[in-house]
């Protein structure tokens, strides 16, 4: 990627193009169910377990944080409604979106990195076919759909591993841990959880649809596409989360 101020520009501009193309595109028919349904059994292969394996420990530190702190101010009844509130809230998309774009995201970009070097791409507008329409769109609609899924098995595994290192660790008590589940957490949470997690998987695959479709230099270029595509979706993902999180604090009435 070029260090230019005109070059970063015209990255963004030509990322930004792109996203665009992809909604107009998206209703075209015929839908590539096939390649949609490939796309997404694959993403899904590569990130369930790394998934479930991550949201482990994030669920354990948030309990054993929590746990510490409420004991310090003698409120451990409020431990589980805490411990899921934060989970639900925060560490389920953020999770999520690190491996959509770290897992999920890399394999895209170096597929179509790979066709893109191989002269795939060039060959399939030379016959007419748009490779957003052929290619892009399937794995854009796959990855909002895995991180959807995958979205809700982070807040469930979360949550029971909170639960355990709660009870077991901290010595607390599994009826409260239990009865205090609702007194922050709405159901408003999660509805916010899971559309943080569509949009996230929406930007990790588009930003690694245009960083394979532009990889150049033979597999060198495809290997720094890669790279590039997991740091740009790292940050665009943080700066949405804060803009989202702003946005759902300024509408949605929060439990007191």
């Amino acid at each position: 990627m070029s260090l230019s101020p005109t070059g970063a520009l015209r990255h963004s501009g030509n990322l930004f193009a792109m996203a665009l193309d992809v909604v107009r595109t998206l209703p075209r028919r015929p839908f590539q169910a096939r390649e949609f349904i490939q796309q997404a059994w694959f993403v899904a292969s590569v990130t369930i377990l790394p998934t479930a394996l991550v949201s482990i420990p994030f669920g354990a530190v948030i309990a054993l944080q929590i746990g510490s702190l409420t004991r310090q101010l003698g409120a451990q009844s409020f431990s589980g409604a805490a411990s899921v509130l934060a989970v639900l809230r925060e560490a389920s998309p953020i999770v999520t979106a690190l491996l959509i774009a770290g897992a999920g995201g890399t394999a895209i970009c170096a597929d179509l990195g790979a066709r893109k070097i191989r002269d795939e791409i060039d060959a399939m507008q030379v016959l007419g076919i748009d490779p957003i329409h052929r290619l892009v769109v399937p794995r854009v609609l796959a990855s909002m759909v895995v991180a959807v899924l995958l979205n809700g098995l982070v807040s469930v595994v979360g949550v029971a591993g909170g639960y355990f290192f709660n009870v077991i660790l901290q010595h607390g008590t599994p009826g409260a841990y239990l009865a205090s589940f609702t007194t922050l957490a709405q159901l408003s949470d999660l509805w916010a959880a899971e559309t943080k997690a569509l949009v996230f998987g929406a930007i990790a695959a588009i930003v690694a649809s245009y960083k394979g479709l532009t990889a150049k230099g033979g597999p060198k270029g495809v290997g720094d596409a890669v790279n590039q595509s997991v740091v740009i979706t790292f940050m665009l993902l943080f700066v949405t989360n804060f803009v989202m999180t702003a946005v759902y604090f300024q509408v949605v009435p929060q439990k007191g």
